[in-house]
């Protein structure tokens, strides 16, 4: 054991604590490994694949590691090899290719072909064609969706919509079950049942997507105990990774596999789970111990990425957060730089407070700009152009170019310089206050007057009375559109013309956002800022779209990183803005309406924290549209773990304050023996910050900054002398 580890120290220069020791040692049965951010977790892991090996003689084709994404399983692949160069090779996978290997094999024994009809399978394998819309699941998605809404599903809804199929399958929710699945997409119950049925329409084909992967391979092992014995026998020791994100039927497949060894060593961090929304299961992480009791679970505490300010503030936030493991992270690592929380006057100034903050900054790739939603990248990548700030954008979509509000638009623009079209005029005419119809716009495609749309409708296509004036003022707002700068077109096309009613009236007909659809235009307003003709606008946006396919490519240039809090997971950087940091946005109006919802959105932004080295700064105002915002109850926590006196300074001094003993009544102390718990972050009117160690009868132990003490619970109750260092 000791030869192992001073072998690592002198071939590797890898040194490891106690605890990752222990995680290394403990190769039988079941293990829980719960890896704190920046706590050395691949590196455990490595080591830990290398102890089996070297120290206890196990060949590596017997040991399986699978984690969450691809990019994972390489990295571990890559990390392995450089550790070990001379060691065979262990399988690293993903859980997906595990289980799209278990379907194949059952399928070609079966001699059944099949086709993956989305993009291609984890292990580049593809058998069958791909030749017309059955063959591909968003063609057959779209084809379902116009069969039974009449309409052309929007990108938004396919998200929505293949993000339900996906959730129901990962969860294993039974056929009768799921209606209880919300989902905003119309008839999306009825468009998943149809394709289901479309999929299993050949009885001598089979057509799977990435989830029946999973369902698929799961029930093949449930169902035919040859080959489940032929995957146990194939490998002693089964490792996964990020196991936060695992889903039910993911979970479901790994029991199988160790159901006979029990050799299973669980990585992961349950305040890191953040997808949910696409099945992930973090409450199976909590309930290990009722499925394996004999389990070990190991905290690595320990941080080596962060200074101490943000570990400090980062582990007393998540503390807010109730279903989770208790644990403390912590570090050794020197104080840096206070956490900043930068209040701007409004969400205008964010974009020009970055380039202010980046405009001669060095070492760009150790910059990055973390937020919640993708729309909040493209006013920043059309500031950063503009100033000539290189940016490499994580998770860059395109689809804000393409969307529909964004072509509406151009549309109206377009009609600004000729009304002579009727193919322009009908992809917006129900969206302006000229009330055309369906069929008043097919009567006016019959006419083959090169006129005005308007002259046309006016003099051969009948109205109603209350038209007539509309579609005359219409006519001449368009007319003077042309000559207008492009926010003011904007601006004319969303009041006077009645653009923001119209797609209000849409929203609430199909389900759209009808926020997110305003911050489209609000952004379309910022980009159009400055520009003088509507050419120069259009122009712009074309330019952008150009810049944000170049951004997906700058990956290891020096260029400040863009990305989401999602996307962000797993990396690190020096210095971190996280912007738009407001009630609404993080957590979302949803996320407050469920507390599960809330936690997970508070482990979002504890994952965005946790990116940080050396420098963190959050980004808020009160002001946004020209509505007023709040700042987000994130913020006050941070502000709270900040400035613990913060909450006491803002409550109005009163002359007759209420005393106990001569101390002042305190409202938010805490009243009750059963309010406290070890682990719990307080404030001591005396002693400052510090956190429960013990409690033991009638007395509770504190450890402070630079102290620990042992006081009276009954004095500290009475007296108010305790206050959480977060209220909720």
């Amino acid at each position: 054991m000791g030869d192992f580890f001073t072998k690592m120290k002198n071939d590797l220069g890898i040194t490891l604590n106690e605890v990752q020791k222990k995680a290394v040692m403990k190769t039988e049965g079941p293990l829980l490994l719960l890896a704190s951010p920046g706590s050395g977790k691949t590196t455990t892991i490595i080591m830990r694949i290398g102890y089996l090996i070297m120290e206890k003689g196990i060949q590596p084709s017997r040991i399986k590691a699978v984690t969450f994404s691809k990019a994972s399983a390489n990295d571990m692949k890559e990390r392995f090899t450089r550790f070990y160069p001379e060691l065979p090779a262990v399988d690293f996978s993903t859980i997906h290719s595990f289980a799209f290997e278990v379907v194949r094999d059952h399928y070609r024994k079966l001699g059944l072909p099949f086709t993956i009809i989305e993009g291609e399978s984890d292990s580049g394998e593809k058998e069958g064609s791909a030749g017309n819309f059955q063959h591909n699941k968003k063609m057959m998605l779209r084809h379902l969706f116009k069969s039974l809404v009449g309409e052309n599903i929007t990108e938004d809804q396919m998200d929505e919509l293949t993000t339900y199929i996906s959730y129901i399958k990962n969860k294993m929710i039974p056929i009768e079950r799921w209606s209880e699945v919300s989902c905003d997409v119309p008839q999306a119950e009825e468009i998943f049942k149809q394709y289901e049925e479309l999929k299993r329409s050949d009885q001598h084909h089979v057509l799977l997507d990435f989830d029946d992967m999973l369902t698929i391979g799961n029930d093949v092992l449930e169902n035919h105990a040859h080959v489940l014995r032929y995957y146990q026998n194939r490998y002693d020791y089964f490792l996964t990774d990020e196991s936060q994100d695992t889903s039910l039927v993911q979970h479901s497949i790994i029991e199988k596999m160790v159901s006979t060894h029990r050799n299973l060593c669980v990585v992961a961090d349950d305040d890191q789970s953040i997808y949910s929304w696409r099945g992930a299961e973090p409450s199976y992480l909590l309930k290990f111990k009722e499925k394996y009791s004999d389990a070990s679970i190991l905290f690595m505490e320990q941080n080596y990425r962060s200074s101490e300010d943000i570990v400090t503030v980062a582990n007393s936030f998540i503390k807010r957060n109730k279903n989770r493991y208790e644990k403390n992270m912590f570090t050794q690592n020197p104080s840096h730089q206070p956490v900043e929380v930068k209040q701007l006057v409004n969400f205008k100034e964010q974009s020009k407070y970055l380039v202010s903050e980046l405009s001669d900054a060095i070492h760009l790739k150790e910059i990055a700009i973390l937020y919640r939603n993708n729309s909040s990248s493209i006013g920043l990548m059309n500031d950063f152009d503009r100033s000539g700030i290189p940016f490499y954008m994580k998770d860059a979509d395109n689809r804000f170019f393409s969307h529909w509000v964004v072509q509406d638009i151009l549309n109206f623009m377009r009609m600004a310089f000729t009304d002579k079209r009727p193919d322009i005029l009908e992809k917006i005419h129900l969206k302006f206050n000229g009330y055309i119809t369906k069929q008043q716009m097919q009567a006016l495609k019959q006419l083959n007057h090169n006129d005005s749309v308007f002259d046309n409708l006016l003099n051969h296509v009948k109205l109603q009375e209350y038209q007539v004036k509309l579609l005359k003022a219409s006519k001449e707002t368009f007319k003077e559109m042309k000559e207008m700068k492009p926010l003011q077109a904007i601006r004319v096309i969303r009041d006077r013309l009645g653009y923001d009613k119209a797609i209000e009236k849409i929203s609430k007909s199909l389900g759209f956002r009808m926020d997110y659809l305003v911050g489209i235009l609000n952004t379309l307003e910022e980009i159009a800022t400055d520009l003088e003709s509507l050419e120069e606008f259009a122009k712009r946006l074309k330019h952008l779209e150009v810049v944000l396919k170049t951004a997906k490519k700058k990956k290891g240039h020096d260029a400040i990183t863009l990305s989401t809090f999602h996307s962000a997971k797993g990396l690190e950087f020096n210095k971190v803005f996280m912007i738009d940091v407001v009630d609404g946005i993080i957590p979302s109006s949803e996320d407050r309406s469920d507390h599960l919802l809330l936690e997970e959105a508070a482990r979002l932004f504890y994952v965005g924290m946790t990116r940080a080295k050396k420098q963190l700064t959050l980004v808020t105002y009160p002001y946004r549209d020209g509505k007023k915002v709040e700042e987000s109850v994130f913020v006050s926590d941070v502000k709270n773990i900040l400035d613990p006196t913060r909450i006491m300074k803002s409550e109005p001094v009163k002359k007759n304050v209420k005393k106990i003993n001569g101390v002042p009544y305190n409202p938010y102390s805490i009243k009750k023996k059963e309010e406290l718990y070890v682990g719990l972050a307080v404030t001591h009117r005396v002693f400052g910050t510090g956190e429960i160690t013990e409690i033991s009868g009638e007395f509770i132990t504190f450890k402070f900054q630079s102290k620990e003490k042992k006081l009276s619970i009954s004095a500290c109750l009475e007296m108010g002398l305790l206050e959480p260092l977060i209220h909720t």
